[in-house]
Parts: C-alpha cells; structure tokens; sequence
C-alpha cells in the first residue's frame, strides 16, 4: 500500500504498512497541548497549566512508553524489525528534544508575559535584590530542614537514585539527594509587592552552595526510570493482592533509567561520566526545560489569592456546573428514574448529580445494597463518605477497586483499608485483567420487589477529576442494565470473569468483536447504496484490526467521523484507503475524556470506558452500554456529536501526511438554528452554555415539543 502513502515514512509503525506509530503520535498530542501553553487566546494562567500538563506527559511517556520500546528492542530477535525499532526511537528522542526547546521558550514566554500581571514567576534572580533575599528565606525555612548533609559523589552513585528524584552535584565531590515530597513550587505573596512564584530546582541551584558553605553552583539531576509495573494478581489467593501491589509499586522506583535531565552547572566532562554510569545514550540526555519542575505549575492558580487568580487575563471565569432539580432532591431520585433515563455530562453538570444519588440511596430505607467499581478516586471524595454511611446504616455496600490504576496504586490500597474498617464489602480485581468499567448498582425494595437502579460512565468516580475532565454517564431504573450490572458485580466477587450479559457489551469477550461486526455492517450498507456512516470518539486508536475494517469501509463509501484526543494509528484522506475518513482532536480547557460510539445505519450507539487500543479489548474488564432512552440517543446524535464535528476554534485535523493542523472553516456541517450557539464554534463553550440554558431547544428540556413526544414513547415500552 505504501506506493500512494504521502504519510512521513519515519511517522509508520512499519515500513510497509499504513499505521502512524502510536507513540510518535502520543509525543504530538503533547505538541497539541504544547500549542495551548503558547497560544496567546488562553488567560495566561490556562496557559501555565497547558505547560505543566506536557512536562508530566513526558515523564509518563519515558516511565511507560518509551520504557516499553525499549524493552522490545532489546528483546526482538529480527534485525530487520530491531533496526526500524531503533529507528523509530531514535525519531522519538528527536522530537522529544524538540519539545524541551520549545517548552524552554514557553517557559520564557509566559515569564515576560505574566510580569506586568504582578505575578512573577522568579528564575535566578541576581545577588541583593528583593526577590533573591524572598527566595534565600524560603530556603532556608522551607527546604534546608530537609535536606540531607553531603556526601561524597562518584558518577556510579547516581544509579541509586529513585524514579524521578533529584540530586545536587559539586564540583568538590559531593552530592545531596533531594527528598520527592519537597513541593516542586513555592508562592511567596506579600501585601505590596507581587505574587513570587519559585521553582524548587532554582531555589536549590541558588541558595544550597552557600548554605553548605560549597564555592561552587552545583549541576542538578532528575533521573528517570522504567516505571511500567506489569503486576500478576493471583486468582486463587485474593488476600495476597495488597502485598503484590506494595511490591510492585517499590520496584518501579528502581526500574531500568530511561532518560536523565540536568540543570545548573554541569560541565561536559562529569555530563558524559554520569551517562556512562547509567548506561545512557546521549540522546536520552536533557537539558531541564527552564525548569525541572515545570509540572509542579498546575498548582499555581488555585494557590493564588482570590483577587489575581480571578482577573480576567489570567484565568477563565470559573464554570457553573448544572444541578437538575431531580438531582437536589434525594427523596425525588429514585421517582424520577421512574420516569425517564437521566444523562449527566460532566463538568457541565455537576458530579454532585451523583454524590447526591448514592447519599439519596445511602439514607433511603428501602435500598438494600449499594456496589460499585473503583479505578481512581479522590481521597476526600464525597463518595466515600457516602458509603460509609450507608454501611453504618446496615446496608450491604460492595466496592471492586482495581489496585493497578497506574499511578494510583496507593491511594487505592489506603481507600480499600478506610472502606472495609467501616464495614464495606472490598474485593480486587484479578488475574491479568484490570478493572477498568465504571458501573454502580443500587437496590431497592418498593412494594415488596426488587428494583435495580444503574450508573454507568465512560469516567471516573472522582469529585475532582469530575470537574476537569469531560465525561458522559446515565443513571436508569431500567432493568436491562440493572440485572447485567448485578451479573458483573457478582461475578467479580466471585473472582470470576462476568459473562452472560444481555443488553451491555463486554471486553474482552465480545466489545471488539462488536465493533467489528457494526463497522462492517455500515460497510455493506454502504455497497448497497444505503446512506452509512459512524463516528467515534475515543482518547486513543492504535488497534490494527479495527483500522482495517474503517479503511475498509471508507473504501465502500462509509462516511467516517472520529474524535481522537490522543493516540491515532489511523492515517486519513489517503486517496484509494481512507478518502472518507475524517479525524479531529480537540485541546481545551477540559480534558476531553468520554468515549461514544454510534453507528448510522443501525441508529444504535454506545457509551464506555474503553479507548480502542488492544489493551482495552484483550487486558482489561470493560463495558460499552447502549443507549436505549430515544431520547438521550437523539440529544448525542443531534447536538453533541454535531457540535464536536463543528468545532473550529480548538479542533484540529489530522493530514494525510500524519501531522496535525488547524481546522478549515469550509466545507463544515453546520450547526442547527434552533440551537443557537455562538460562532465560530468552540465545542466545550457551547456545551456550558447549554447547560446555563438548561438544554433549551434540545430534546433535554422536559418544555420542548420533541422531548415530550419522545418521552411519552419511552414511557409506553416495556421497561
């Protein structure tokens, strides 16, 4: 095929074969998100948050992926294959670079710019003046204390530092280790003077040579290690489960260094020793992007005071999540799902939607058990407490929390001993597949019978991450997924893999194989002459065999439309593959997060958890759950998915030559009239302010002639 592939041949996973190679396509939506730090449209302090985001995409990216290809090249047997490995590493580690550059440049970029704002972000100030005598103080009070006494250095010793911690270097031959739980960021405000923004790394590099009485400015090191933790979890010993993850968690701290980061002083010669010692390239050498601690910028304006923080040029007014009336009264939720299914798109709308529900269900004497999946969850969640108190309540409260969400093995490991010390029902995930749906079960007794009463998310149940990532959920009494839900929940408990559903799709049994069959039915659709289409919209889509069957319907004539954050393997508009297939990311304000499938010729569409990548079908429990409320299917598929496919302000496109552009406002499906949302088009803004108009005009609003007609249809089938 790759004889009218006009794709950058260093971009494809193989030579021969038209597949963009994930990982080089995970580093540009790091460009992406790059590109809204610089973007002068964005408040400055969005901008600072944009920064912070790509300098941890870059530590995830050498703890996971880059990590991972490593190992394969190490591991594979065929030259020809290890060379373009190498290759495509080396492309990697070449644009890695040129991100540290241009996140250096950003860096200065929004220092100038946030100057005249009276908010300051301090570099290394020069000896006597004000800021240098703010930042000495700081030091001394906040970080000294903390600090270790010197020790002498050998270049091998670097090797005993933990994942991403740091180290000061002096040229006299000593070395301190500097602790991970000192802030990466400190904020000096002062009643006349400007908001200081200090960096850890700068106060260090400034103020520890005097503080040690050392002459010399030291070189600073952050090393990085291979942190993938692939963990086993026995399915016949369940009790063994937190120690296997404490295990695993240590052993990411001495995995295999991956990339090491210098800033300060550091002469070539003890650069090149320290490499050698940690058996490095050069090229995975680099130079700190201004800051080792660029990351530690997402903090910032929630620290700040009020006043600043809020000022127009520097941040976005604050969003006013919609509550439902059916969701501020607990004594009116379970009536209301009586009635209709409810949908919930957050951060629009509140997660206290759900809080207020599993509180209605924790305080109600007529539910009888309350379950739940866990995959991250915020440690003051108002969740937890909830069930909580349902369990002092003598309800049967059941929680699955899957112990291997990457990153958050801890605060999952202390949530399950919090849960059952309070009487809650925990169990594990198991075996080689994580837990990874998210699905919540309540059970009510009304007039002697059992009615089940469902949630089910494409996010996480996490109050904080609620308000920054764009999710979708419903809650429905429907017993469809209430008694498939119940067959998920108790087979989990059972240490079984759940199986025998009726209405909701699972992975790894039948969800790729799902898609599959409806990809390829828009396909025959299509050969017909029958108007097919379908879109998608996923966080990642690197599965090859799905690839196949949508270049293979886009040959047929299906109309393809996808929204695609992160991660695309896909190669679009290539004359004679994929001249009908479109795909878009979109960068905002929120983190773009729910997944949404919809076929055109069935009209069947689906929620989920689940990216289309291998991991999702093959490695993890997943569910994609129909939408069955006519209703909510028309609301998705008339106004969501149009207002994302018109998005110009912040979409992007991805080119037949694998990169990424902004989006043309030609040749664009227009958005209804009736809506009447602002242009150009910018999908999360419209979204927020149909939610401030409490979805006027939209099948959504109870007041609107089509969503009476349909929810008195929905109302007359068996439920």
């Amino acid at each position: 095929m790759n004889h009218f592939l006009p794709t950058l041949p260093h971009l494809l996973s193989s030579p021969r074969r038209p597949f963009i190679h994930r990982d080089l396509s995970g580093l540009q939506f790091n460009e992406r998100v790059l590109a809204e730090a610089r973007s002068s449209s964005n408040p400055l302090l969005e901008r600072l948050k944009f920064l912070a985001i790509t300098a941890s995409n870059l530590d995830e990216f050498f703890m996971i992926r880059y990590a991972s290809l490593d190992r394969s090249i190490r591991l594979q047997q065929n030259r020809q294959t290890a060379h373009h490995l190498r290759e495509t590493r080396n492309t990697l580690l070449d644009m890695v670079t040129g991100l540290v550059a241009k996140q250096t440049e950003t860096l200065d970029l929004l220092t100038t710019a946030l100057e005249p704002t009276g908010v300051v972000l301090v570099r290394r100030p020069p000896a006597e003046s004000e800021a240098f005598f703010r930042g000495q103080t700081l030091f001394s009070h906040e970080i000294l204390p903390h600090l270790p006494p010197p020790e002498p250095f050998r270049p091998h010793r670097l090797s005993s530092l933990e994942n991403l911690k740091s180290a000061l270097v002096f040229r006299a031959g000593v070395w301190i280790t500097v602790s991970r739980r000192l802030p990466p960021i400190y904020i000096d405000v002062s009643d006349t003077g400007p908001c200081r923004i200090f960096f850890l790394d700068d106060l260090l590099l400034s103020h520890a040579g005097p503080a040690y009485r050392l002459p010399d400015v030291p070189a600073l090191f952050r090393l990085t290690r291979d942190g993938d933790m692939p963990v086993e979890i026995s399915e016949e010993d369940p009790s063994t489960v937190p120690d296997i993850i404490r295990t695993g968690v240590g052993s990411r701290d001495r995995g295999r260094p991956v990339r090491l980061q210098y800033g300060g002083e550091a002469p070539v010669d003890l650069l090149g020793r320290c490499v050698s010692a940690l058996h490095l390239s050069p090229r995975q050498v680099h130079p700190a992007p201004g800051s080792l601690h660029l990351s530690g910028l997402w903090s910032v304006p929630a620290r700040l005071p009020e006043p600043v923080r809020t000022e127009p040029r520097l941040s976005l007014a604050p969003l006013q999540p919609f509550l439902m009336t059916a969701m501020t009264d607990k004594k009116s939720i379970f009536e209301e799902l009586h009635h209709r299914d409810i949908l919930l798109h957050h951060p629009y709308e509140s997660f206290e939607g759900y809080v207020n529900f599993v509180r209605a269900a924790a305080h109600d004497p007529k539910v009888t058990s309350i379950q739940q999946t866990v995959y991250r969850m915020d440690a003051l969640s108002p969740v937890v407490e909830a069930l909580k108190n349902a369990a002092e309540k003598k309800k049967r409260v059941r929680v699955v929390i899957e112990l291997r969400a990457r990153f958050d093995e801890m605060n999952n490991l202390r949530l399950a001993d919090e849960l059952r010390k309070a009487g809650v029902e925990v169990a594990f995930g198991f075996g080689r597949l994580k837990v990874h749906a998210k699905v919540a079960l309540v059970t009510r007794v009304e007039n002697n019978v059992e009615r089940l009463y469902t949630h089910l998310s494409t996010g996480n149940y996490n109050a904080a991450t609620a308000r920054a990532y764009e999710d979708l959920a419903i809650l429905s009494a429907r017993p469809e997924y209430g008694e498939d839900a119940r067959l998920f929940f108790d087979a989990l408990c059972r240490g079984e893999i759940p199986g025998g559903f009726k209405t909701v799709v699972p992975a790894p049994a039948r969800m790729h194989r799902l898609l599959v069959q409806s990809i390829e039915a828009e396909t025959a659709a299509a050969l017909t002459g029958r108007p097919a289409g379908l879109f998608a919209k996923v966080n990642a889509l690197v599965d090859e065999k799905i690839i196949e069957c949508l270049y293979r319907a886009s040959q047929a004539g299906v109309k393809v439309n996808l929204m695609v954050r992160g991660a695309c393997s896909l190669i679009p508009q290539v004359k004679g593959l994929s001249d009908n297939i479109r795909v878009l990311s979109i960068v905002d304000r929120f983190l773009e997060h729910s997944r949404i499938y919809y076929f055109g010729d069935s009209d069947r569409m689906y929620l989920s958890s689940a990216d289309w990548m291998p991991r999702n079908f093959f490695s993890r429990l997943e569910i994609a759950f129909p939408i069955l409320d006519d209703r909510l299917r028309h609301f998705i598929r008339e106004t969501v998915i149009p207002i994302y496919l018109a998005d110009t302000v912040k979409a992007r496109e991805l080119t037949p030559q694998g990169t990424w552009r902004k989006r043309s406002t030609t040749a664009l499906r227009p958005l209804p009239d009736s809506l009447h949302l602002p242009t150009p088009v910018r999908a999360q803004t419209c979204f927020e302010e149909l939610a401030k108009r409490r979805y006027r005009d939209t099948p959504l609003c109870r007041d609107h002639a089509l969503n009476e007609q349909t929810f008195s249809q929905t109302n007359q089938s068996p439920r």
